[in-house]
């Protein structure tokens, strides 16, 4: 179960003119709650509670529903994500390589864990499968910015370059 987040829900009117629109477009549509989610989450980034209540009553459909899909697929986020999103690769080859201490690490410096966000909304951080780059292990990004070959010590010096 995930953390609630510690940064409040600031959703614009507009965002909100959005979201209304898009309800609208698939009122009545079957099977139009994963939709309507996935454009959600692109308006306001992740789905806090106050957006899922505003799909739920837009569809007609029960929060609980809402709820149970947005936390049953893993493309929704229930919490923001950072300016900066940090994913660490817990696949087999960089885990065993490391990627677990990284992990730790960061968390340590960041002060946050795994599906969390800095409450300056700077950081978030998340931990991955596979990303394709076994050869580099143990990876991490940086939005695309990809780091590979790592040991705990790169981890500080990783974060700084993104501090200022």
């Amino acid at each position: 179960m995930s953390k609630e987040s510690v940064i409040p829900f600031k959703g614009t009117a507009e965002q909100e003119k959005q979201l209304m629109a898009v309800i609208e477009e698939h009122k009545g549509e079957d099977g139009a709650l994963i939709p309507v989610l996935h454009k959600a989450q692109g308006i306001y980034g992740y789905l806090p509670i106050e957006v899922q209540k505003m799909i739920a009553e837009g569809l007609g459909v029960s929060l609980a529903e809402v709820y149970g899909v947005v936390t049953f697929y893993t493309q929704f986020s229930l919490n923001p994500t950072g300016e900066y999103k940090v994913a660490v690769c817990l696949g087999t080859a960089c885990y065993v390589k490391g990627s677990g201490d990284i992990i730790d690490k960061i968390k340590e410096i960041l002060k946050i864990d795994v599906g969390g966000c800095t409450p300056d909304g700077k950081f978030s951080l998340e931990a991955t499968r596979c990303i394709g780059a076994c050869g580099l292990a143990p990876v991490l990004t940086v939005n695309d910015d990809v780091y590979g070959r790592l040991v705990v010590d790169d981890v500080e010096g990783i974060l700084k370059k993104y501090m200022d």
